[in-house]
């Protein structure tokens, strides 16, 4: 009996000081500033190693305002190096290069007129993001970023560009708030 409750308290040991070590690895975020924009923006985080992570970040777009429906979509993948601060993955300043995928479309429902927008990008973000033991996780990044695209329009006027904004240089900037796990 003595034997099996030291091999119990020993795993028991082992298992407290892996999970302790080990830590939360997986985030997930939205940012809140986007609902502004009629956008949901979500965003997965998994640390693959001590101080460097892996981010999905999608973002869904849908109003319908006078006989116009505008519609987006999008995806960003990015690569986080943590370099100052705590120096581990989902909390210190990292930099983090990324691409992106976007889609825009913009519908005149009387008139049957479309035009969308397909653009393919990337940029490199700084930002800091602080995990705290509760779980809470707090990111802010800024940086620059380069989108290039196509337009498509079926109307025969030129009302509907709405590439302009979304082509050449921009800042890509946000604050998200989520859980780690």
């Amino acid at each position: 009996m003595k034997t099996l409750l030291s091999a119990f308290a020993l795993i028991m040991l082992i298992h407290v000081a892996k999970a302790q070590d080990s830590g939360n690895k997986n985030a997930i975020k939205i940012n809140p500033l986007s609902l502004i924009f009629a956008t949901g923006n979500v965003a997965y985080e998994r640390a693959v190693n001590q101080n460097q992570s892996f981010q999905l970040g999608i973002f869904y777009s849908g109003v319908s305002l006078s006989g116009l429906k505008y519609s987006g979509l999008g995806i960003t993948p990015e690569y986080r190096i943590y370099f100052a601060g705590h120096k581990e993955a989902l909390n210190g300043v990292y930099v983090a290069p990324f691409v992106r995928y976007q889609n825009f479309s913009l519908k005149e429902k009387e008139t049957n007129d479309k035009a969308s927008y397909t653009s393919i990008g990337g940029g490199a973000t700084i930002g800091w993001e602080k995990s705290w033991a509760s779980g809470f996780v707090l990111d802010i990044f800024a940086g620059p970023t380069y989108n290039s695209g196509k337009f498509k329009d079926n109307s025969s006027e030129d009302e509907f560009d709405i590439s302009s904004g979304f082509q050449g240089f921009t800042i890509r900037t946000g604050i998200t708030l989520g859980f780690s796990f």
